[in-house]
């Protein structure tokens, strides 16, 4: 799947985005199946840095949804997946 399908946004914005996590050496190509596919990975320092950024996210999560149940999380989900698929309509 296409992440700029996946995120909803234009593949040059896709693009340039990798292009600056590249140059910051987060991310560095590395070989697909044909000469049109760009993959992309993590490098050593992206790995560093999403770990530390995830640990905050994480953290976030825990606050921002604590008196929630799983199953009005699961509901609220699925309306939001009815309400985007309504609007790409």
């Amino acid at each position: 799947m296409e992440i700029s399908h996946y995120q909803g946004v234009e593949k040059p914005t896709i693009t340039r985005t990798f292009a600056s996590l590249e140059e910051m050496s987060y991310v560095e190509q590395v070989a697909g199946r044909d000469k049109r596919e760009k993959r992309m990975q993590l490098t050593g320092q992206g790995t560093a840095v999403y770990e530390e950024v995830r640990v905050t996210i994480d953290q976030f999560e825990k606050e921002i949804l604590k008196d929630i149940s799983e199953s009005e999380l699961i509901d609220f989900i699925r309306v939001m997946e009815e309400i985007k698929n309504n609007i790409k309509k």
